[in-house]
């Protein structure tokens, strides 16, 4: 069971089981000494895809969330889903060069040594809104801090960051924490 402090909704056991055991487990890919958690099992599994989203509607549903952003790419699949669901919009933060408008960037360094640039339109999300960021894991963290503080630049709130899986071991999620953002992960590992 997840022990991240912020829960609002807790899923029995057998749910989370359902989850996990849907995503396969690649040893060393994509390089040597490093477990992937392939999402894309889950993805082919009505059940556990089911799942998922439920947890996350529960989770939010009863609570003033204004627009959901989900980052490129997996988070493309489960953000807007979830707005539909929670009647939000929807916003993309994406890789450099992808957005066709204006866009504030942030750079951070990548878990393999390099550094990438994540965008957002400048007006895609109205200052004081309360957004939740979506993703599919959290590793070492750059990719939502990141995020974070493109919410942030807009003059909107991030509510919390809401991922499928928290890399413990990599220590992104209390890095996040850290920086003061609020994380909920369907499943960790440890």
């Amino acid at each position: 069971m997840n022990n991240n402090s912020n829960n609002f909704v807790n899923k029995p056991k057998h749910d989370l089981d359902i989850i996990r055991n849907s995503i396969r487990v690649i040893e060393n890919w994509p390089e040597a000494g490093v477990v992937f958690r392939d999402i894309t099992t889950l993805l082919q599994d009505p059940k556990a895809f089911h799942m998922v989203i439920d947890v996350l509607v529960d989770r939010y549903s009863n609570h003033k969330i204004d627009i959901i952003a989900g980052l490129d790419a997996r988070g493309f699949i489960f953000g807007p889903i979830l707005a539909y669901k929670l009647n939000l919009g929807f916003v993309p933060i994406r890789k450099k060069g992808k957005l066709p408008y204006n866009t504030f960037s942030e750079t951070y360094s990548l878990e393999y040594g390099d550094k990438t640039t994540v965008e957002i339109h400048t007006d895609a999300v109205n200052a004081g809104a309360n957004v939740v960021i979506v993703d599919d894991l959290i590793a070492t963290g750059g990719t939502m801090l990141a995020a974070c503080k493109l919410i942030q630049k807009l003059g909107a709130n991030v509510f919390e960051c809401a991922v499928v899986n928290d890399l413990l071991y990599l220590g992104g999620g209390q890095i996040i924490r850290d920086a003061g953002f609020k994380v909920y992960s369907i499943l960790e590992y440890k």
